[in-house]
């Protein structure tokens, strides 16, 4: 479980991030990171966002937690906001959504970086 520090909570900080921030996507997950210029968090601070298209309630939280369990272990250069969005394969294949989790993560931190 990722500490209340590290959980990105409010809408509108979910739609920013969506909207401005830089964004890598892979079949299974998309993930959208944006670098504050101005007030930067302390932490990295990640949210997640799975649609009624991935699944029932059973496999959207099934995803969720995989995802979230994913996160713990992911380092970020510098500290951000972080939007991991689920695709509707994102429930087929558990190894496939680690790998693909993986490569969006770095994919738009070197995005948001540069």
């Amino acid at each position: 479980m990722l500490p209340k520090s590290q959980r990105l909570k409010r809408p509108g900080d979910f739609g920013i991030t969506v909207r401005h921030g830089s964004r890598a996507a892979t079949p299974t997950v998309v993930v959208h990171v944006r670098h504050p210029q101005q007030n930067p968090p302390e932490f990295t601070r990640v949210g997640f966002v799975v649609s009624k298209k991935v699944g029932d309630a059973v496999t959207r939280n099934r995803v969720k937690r995989r995802l979230r369990h994913l996160a713990l272990d992911m380092i970020s250069p510098f500290p951000t906001d972080v939007v991991v969005r689920a695709l509707p394969g994102a429930a087929a294949d558990p190894g496939r959504l680690a790998q693909d989790f993986v490569d969006a993560w770095g994919r738009a931190f070197r995005k948001a970086g540069a």
